[in-house]
């Protein structure tokens, strides 16, 4: 049985690893779960875990929140579409955006629902994603602020996401700028700059974001562990929260090297050319039913060290275990870890079931018993020294 299995457990400490990095900078931050795709196993037990803000990207998995997280901050963490305005109004509190056209019609809604909907708008700064230019600012805020049920929060950016722009001082920086600019200018308060994701974290770490950033939208870190700009993982986080569990279905002792001539009709590359092996070499082979039509599998890491995997079709891929196959038996599951377009496609996947452990009842008896004798860790929005809430500027 192929599945993936989420640790609460591992989820738990990099959840609580964050929140204690957010709170010594003074920042308040929030959860994008856009990768969770709406499992509701796993949003419950964000609920036991304090979680207090969550950003996601899909109006489903907005409806999945509202039903397992009541009482939370959503974020609506893509640029707003117009077809969709008003489902976005009715389950986020808060949008990221670009366009006027866009936060009219946001405005509009939030009217007739009686809401006030609050926007961060996003300044492009090298990444080329989404972002209006700096030199339109002015121009911008001025017309935005006259608007009826709109909250103008504060300014964003995203950088890495896209074209993989490392973020750097200069940069955030220039956010900093912005803003006090923007205040200066209309005499109005912005009190949030989001500026972080897990790509900033490094620099956070090394005591280097400045102080005036003070929200971040944290994923990838929280469920997978990754240092998006060195390699590996963070400092302090766990790389098993996610794994992937694929059955053995063939395991036999084969040649390592294709027999014949060979061509480019297979409609997916080879992986590892490393791990094919020399003519003549032999060793064992398993095959386990994940392919390419469940996952990124090039995104696949196998636990097990002396694994490797060699290519993949649409339904299987093929692992060498090595020159003794000792230990790995047809029905037998080899464990892989993911990275983050490996762990998106599989839990967008309808053939792959998504479990967690413990069982989120258990998992939940524990946390509170923890909460008993430690302390109710702070919420995830920040510590006692982070922005002020956010206040209408208009």
């Amino acid at each position: 049985m192929n599945r993936v299995i989420i640790n609460l457990e591992a989820l738990e400490h990099n959840l609580r690893q964050v929140n204690r990095w957010m709170d010594d900078h003074g920042a308040s931050w929030t959860l994008a779960t856009k990768v969770l795709c709406g499992h509701r196993d796993t949003l419950r037990a964000l609920r036991y875990l304090g979680v207090r803000s969550v950003a996601d990207s899909r109006l489903s998995n907005l409806k999945a929140i509202d039903d397992a997280l009541p009482d939370t901050e959503v974020w609506y963490l893509r640029l707003p579409h117009l077809t969709a305005v008003e489902s976005i109004v009715t389950f986020a509190e808060v949008s990221l955006n670009s366009e006027l056209e866009i936060i009219r019609a946001l405005g509009e809604e939030a009217g007739r629902l009686g809401k006030t909907h609050r926007v961060i708008v996003m300044i492009e700064l090298g990444d080329l994603r989404e972002g209006i230019l700096p030199g339109a600012l002015v121009a911008f805020y001025e017309q935005i602020f006259q608007l009826d049920h709109i909250e103008v929060s504060g300014i964003g950016a995203n950088l890495g996401c896209l074209s993989g722009t490392v973020p750097n001082v200069d940069q955030l920086m220039q956010l900093v700028l912005y803003r006090e600019l923007l205040e200066l200018k209309f005499g109005k308060l912005l009190p949030v700059i989001s500026a972080g994701s897990s790509a900033v974290l490094p620099l956070l770490l090394e005591g280097r974001v400045p102080s005036a950033i003070n929200h971040f939208r944290i994923g990838e870190a929280v469920f997978l562990g990754t240092d998006l700009v060195n390699g590996g993982v963070l400092t302090g986080m766990r790389d098993d929260a996610v794994t992937l569990h694929a059955e053995v279905v063939e395991i036999k002792e084969k040649g390592l090297v294709p027999l014949g001539e060979t061509s480019s009709m297979t409609p997916f590359e080879a992986l590892d050319a490393g791990a094919a092996g020399q003519p003549g070499q032999r060793g064992h082979r398993a095959i386990v039913t994940v392919g390419q039509l469940d996952t990124e599998v090039g995104g696949l890491r196998p636990v097990d060290p002396r694994h490797r995997i060699v290519g993949a079709s649409s339904d299987l891929t093929v692992v060498n275990v090595g020159e003794n196959a000792e230990g790995v038996a047809v029905g037998d599951t080899l464990r892989f870890r993911v990275d983050y377009a490996a762990m998106l496609r599989l839990m967008s996947n309808r053939y792959i079931d998504v479990e967690v452990e413990p069982n989120v009842e258990f998992f939940a008896e524990g946390v509170e018993t923890e909460d008993a004798e430690l302390g109710v860790p702070p919420a995830l929005e920040g510590g006692e020294n982070g922005p002020p809430p956010l206040e209408p500027a208009s």
